[in-house]
């Protein structure tokens, strides 16, 4: 098992692996999201992490980005090369937010706000 040096680490992507994820082509997401931060050789600036479930399986594939906050639906092997280049300029997959994050998380559009309340 690998203990890595994350000093210098700027952010830090969880990427859905529970089941609707899975189905959703999840393990795809998750290779390429790897495959693209080692081809803009990002490697020591962006960590993953493949998580089972984030609480979301209708937005499936979903990859959380931090420090920002910011939760992503509908991710695919496509779009997760997209969202590492975006981070990497700063910038948000915007089209796929699903939640921001300014002291809670905030639903980015009415259908984040769907689903259950935590009691």
């Amino acid at each position: 098992m690998t203990t890595w040096n994350l000093q210098g680490t700027v952010s830090h992507l969880l990427i859905c692996n529970g089941s609707s994820c899975k189905k959703n082509k999840g393990e795809e997401v998750a290779e390429a999201i790897e495959d693209e931060i080692e081809k803009q050789g990002a490697q020591s600036l962006i960590h993953t992490t493949v998580t089972r479930c984030n609480g979301r399986c209708d937005d499936a594939c979903v990859v959380i980005a931090y420090p920002e906050g910011v939760w992503y639906k509908e991710i695919t092997p496509k779009s997760a090369k997209a969202l590492v280049r975006k981070h990497l300029q700063g910038e948000r997959l915007e089209e796929q937010v699903v939640y921001t994050y300014d002291e809670m998380l905030i639903a980015a559009t009415e259908r984040g706000a769907k689903g259950k309340k935590k009691k």
